[in-house]
């Protein structure tokens, strides 16, 4: 038996090394990043309701630091025509938090628990995909009157930062209803595309979740539960009535973002990787 020359190990340990190297800064296709995202999904839709309740609490309360972060820096900068897409740069703050923290947020639900229904689409998913629904946006919306009453009636914020919150809420929740509903589907969509994003982005994730929640505030779309902060200290405040509330903004928010994030991201998704999740399945 002839044995190989160190020189031949050598380049065998060198060509293992480039190929390994090629694999590791290869781009996910697109039939794994829905593989990981569904089982990310499947893992949300086995988690106990007591952890989803008071995960989406804390989301609920941490998503008011968008809102307080676009009323700081709207306060203090000067007033010039750059100052509009810097202080948006507050609005990532929230989403920042809640995502890294990996707290349930209702919109990013509207994606990564859909992935698993799209692959098994029988009613018992169905139900859990909507029993999951149910328990993240009430909870998220608990948190959003919880922070927002803390914010309204004690100390907690300076009081120089009222009026800047106060004017952006009004924003916020005084258009129609029309207006409120098509501005939320940009909102879903940039929501599930970060999504879809995290799984390629590794060291960029930080950059992401910020560029693209800045553009949700620059664009002056609509998201949901960051403006049911935004609805809830209006509420508190004895300024905004619940019939204005919940179809005025919060119902068609709510749609809007259901559209934008499962009826036009996740089936564009679902689209592009279902013939291969079929050829891929054992005969």
């Amino acid at each position: 038996m002839i044995k190989p020359s160190r020189d031949t190990l050598a380049q065998l340990r060198e060509s293992d090394k480039e190929e390994q190297s090629v694999q590791n800064a290869s781009k996910l296709s697109s039939r794994l990043i829905y593989e990981v995202i569904r089982r990310d999904g499947e893992e949300e839709l086995e988690r106990p309701v007591r952890s989803l309740i008071w995960s989406g609490i804390a989301a609920g309360i941490m998503i008011s630091f968008s809102v307080l972060g676009e009323a700081i820096f709207r306060t203090y900068l000067p007033d010039a025509p750059s100052s509009y897409l810097i202080e948006n740069l507050g609005y990532s703050l929230g989403f920042l938090l809640v995502i890294l923290g990996r707290m349930q947020l209702f919109t990013e639900n509207t994606i990564t628990t859909v992935l698993p229904l799209m692959v098994e689409a029988t009613r018992r998913k169905f139900a859990e995909v909507c029993r999951l629904w149910l328990i993240v946006l009430s909870a998220n919306v608990v948190g959003a009157f919880a922070i927002a009453t803390l914010y309204a009636f004690t100390p907690a914020i300076p009081s120089e930062l009222m009026p800047a919150l106060m004017a952006l809420s009004e924003h916020a929740v005084g258009m129609p209803a029309g207006e409120s509903f098509a501005r939320a589907i940009p909102a879903g969509i940039l929501i599930a595309a970060i999504v879809w994003m995290l799984p390629q982005a590794e060291n960029a994730t930080f950059i992401v979740i910020l560029v693209f929640t800045w553009l949700i505030a620059a664009g002056d779309f609509t998201h949901v539960v960051a403006g049911s902060v935004e609805m809830a200290l209006l509420s508190v405040k004895g300024e905004l009535g619940f019939y204005d509330a919940v179809f005025g903004f919060f119902l068609p928010v709510l749609f809007g973002n259901v559209v934008g994030g499962t009826v036009i991201f996740a089936m564009m998704a679902w689209g592009q990787v279902r013939h291969e999740l079929a050829e891929a399945e054992p005969d």
